[in-house]
């Protein structure tokens, strides 16, 4: 499985071309489809309700975007497509909703989310459900996940669809919850071949850490995440081959 090229000269809309000043919240579909308005592809994450719906949601709590507090695996799907995000006159969108919107005119990178409190084998709930309503998509389309088992569980369910790494540096003061030897295999990404992955989306900060560099020597290609400004953009483009970005317009590649 190769990635589509698009996926390497389309910048890609960090969570949706998100606006939060003029109500335009991170993941919702009106940043979906300012995203694909704008031309950019679009970076999204999906979370797994109490009904194994997959919605398209970053944190694992719903209190930084919603009214309501405690974790979003505890609402039905039903339930948080009725659930307002702060600031905003918008839902909390299904992933089958946004693949109906996106249908293939931009590429879409999608980011599975771990509940398990960790980076260990866990039920493939969610895998299963991304599976399914990626069935049949028409365009460019890619699945990553910080959790290798989830790449490796996706790989399974759904064998046709692109998979990566999504990576980091691993530093244990930002990763306190895992052994020394958990995140010296995810920082070495020692999991790479064997989820079968095709691409990683590191750290921009980290771009030069000896294990990308030498994927990249291989010819694997490097997303990152998240450059915020035009600066900061320049330095990665160094490294990376495409990158996520928030904040400021990015420019297309010539």
């Amino acid at each position: 499985m190769t990635l589509d090229p698009a996926f390497l000269t389309i910048p890609l809309a960090h969570r949706g071309l998100h606006d939060r000043a003029n109500g335009v919240i991170e993941n919702s579909m009106g940043a979906v489809k300012a995203a694909i308005a704008a031309g950019y592809g679009i970076e999204i994450d999906v979370q797994l309700a109490s009904d194994n719906a997959a919605m398209v949601f970053h944190d694992d709590r719903l209190d930084r975007l919603t009214g309501e507090s405690g974790p979003i695996r505890g609402w039905a799907s039903r339930d948080l497509s009725k659930l307002r995000l702060t600031g905003s006159d918008e839902c909390v969108p299904t992933l089958p909703e946004v693949l109906d919107v996106v249908a293939g005119q931009v590429p879409l990178l999608i980011e599975l989310k771990d509940q398990s409190g960790g980076t260990g084998v866990a039920a493939d709930d969610l895998e299963r459900a991304v599976a399914r309503a990626l069935e049949g998509y028409p365009g460019p389309v890619a699945v990553m996940s910080f959790n290798p088992h989830m790449v490796a569980n996706l790989a399974k369910r759904a064998p046709q669809v692109v998979r990566g790494i999504t990576t980091d540096g691993y530093a244990e003061k930002e990763w306190p919850d895992l052994s020394p030897d958990t995140l010296h295999q995810l920082r070495e990404i020692a999991a790479f071949d064997l989820v079968g992955a095709s691409f990683i989306s590191h750290d921009c900060h980290d771009l030069n850490a000896p294990r990308v560099l030498d994927l990249k020597a291989k010819g694997v290609p490097i997303l990152c995440w998240t450059v915020k400004s035009p600066a900061d953009e320049a330095m990665v483009r160094k490294v990376a081959d495409n990158i996520t970005f928030e904040g400021y317009a990015a420019p297309f590649p010539r």
